[in-house]
């Protein structure tokens, strides 16, 4: 049986810890990822500097990580579409309320990842690249298919036009690039918001209109482009993100709903380990929220948080990781963006590259190589 080692998260607020991890057994309904590269999300680092009001479900020490590429070197009972040998991507679930398994985090050498949330990947594709694509495009795919958001159409390779237009606000995020890509490939209009220098590249992804985020106009140029046109509903990423489409989506005709990707406050100070400032923020985040709901309340808007494993019970785990994403990454239609910012190898790095990435980055995705 193979040896294993692991980033440990050893207790609320911790450092990552290396160490060794039992090799895991899959259900019949996964598979084991030999990882090659695990990408970075703000996930991983809100849980580990905040640990209270987030995930305080987690049982420590636990193995954090949700994005992984490699290959599978073992499958259960249950398990149809894989071979050992295949390479993959896979979104892992193990921080998950009802999962909370350590043998299902990515910060690991091996990985146990349901086979509903695993796609091939092609030859050609690097671990890398591949590696920075499921928990956005889980996230997305929650936002815009799943019946507790948007419910939209799903997307397919020739898609019908659907005569409606979706938003998404901070389309050069990880997830907000993939919910471009996944809403035009469902058939429907983009307009997004970005900084000026990625334009260009938000409408090589298929955004039909993009808009300046620091604008001081940039509400009401986007209403006035929703003036003419219907819409299937908001999607928002972002510390600003919520309240913007709130006020967007309460002035456009259409479905007034808008999924937040995105809390209203920042949680990066939290790292300085302060009482004070954990209190601050959780006043700040508590109050923001309030003040979204009256907002949306009064303007006819519905909202709701998205739960970027909520695909997991679902259809859409399947319409997106097994009947569109292998074939769109195979014949080179579906974009890898943001591209990666390999910063490390071995689970080791897992703490600096985390560290990095919540300092920011703008248009990259952190990753580190196994």
């Amino acid at each position: 049986m193979p040896t294993n080692t692991a980033a440990w998260l050893t207790e609320k607020h911790g450092r990552f810890h290396l160490g060794e991890a039992a090799y895991p057994s899959p259900a019949a309904d996964q598979v084991v990822v030999r990882n090659r590269a695990v990408a970075m999300n703000p996930l991983e680092w809100i849980i580990q500097v905040e640990g209270n009001l987030t995930y305080g479900w987690l049982d420590y020490p636990t193995i954090l990580g949700s994005d992984t590429a490699g290959e599978i070197v073992e499958i259960g009972s249950g398990v149809t579409r894989f071979q050992v040998g295949d390479r993959v991507l896979g979104h892992a679930v193990g921080t998950d309320r009802d999962v909370t398994s350590a043998a299902e985090g990515t910060f690991q050498e091996y990985t146990v990842v349901l086979e509903r949330l695993t796609a091939p990947i092609p030859q050609a594709l690097p671990f890398e690249e591949a590696a920075t694509l499921p928990l956005a495009v889980s996230t997305a795919s929650c936002a815009l298919f799943e019946s507790a958001w948007l419910g939209l159409q799903h997307p397919s390779a020739h898609p019908a036009a659907t005569g409606q237009t979706v938003l998404v606000w901070g389309g050069s995020t990880s997830v907000g690039s993939q919910a471009i890509q996944l809403a035009v490939a469902a058939g429907y209009e983009v307009i997004t918001t970005a900084s000026p220098r990625n334009v260009d590249s938000l409408r090589e992804l298929g955004a039909a209109l993009v808009f300046d985020y620091n604008s001081p106009t940039v509400e009401e140029d986007i209403i006035g482009a929703l003036s003419s046109r219907t819409l299937a509903g908001a999607v928002s990423f972002g510390t600003t993100g919520a309240p913007a489409c709130i006020r967007i989506a309460g002035a456009s005709k259409g479905r007034r709903f808008v999924a937040i990707g995105t809390p209203p406050v920042s949680f990066a100070a939290l790292a300085d380990g302060r009482l004070a400032t954990r209190a601050r923020i959780t006043a700040q985040l508590i109050s923001s929220n309030i003040g979204m709901q009256v907002s949306a309340r009064t303007r006819g808007v519905k909202l709701k948080y998205i739960f970027g494993s909520a695909l997991k019970k679902t259809d859409v785990s399947l319409a997106i990781y097994r009947d569109f994403l292998p074939a769109a990454l195979a014949d080179g239609s579906y974009q890898i963006v943001p591209k990666p910012r390999v910063v490390g190898h071995g689970v080791g790095a897992i703490q600096d590259a985390l560290d990095l990435q919540r300092k920011g980055v703008s248009a990259q995705k952190i990753v580190v190589t196994l």
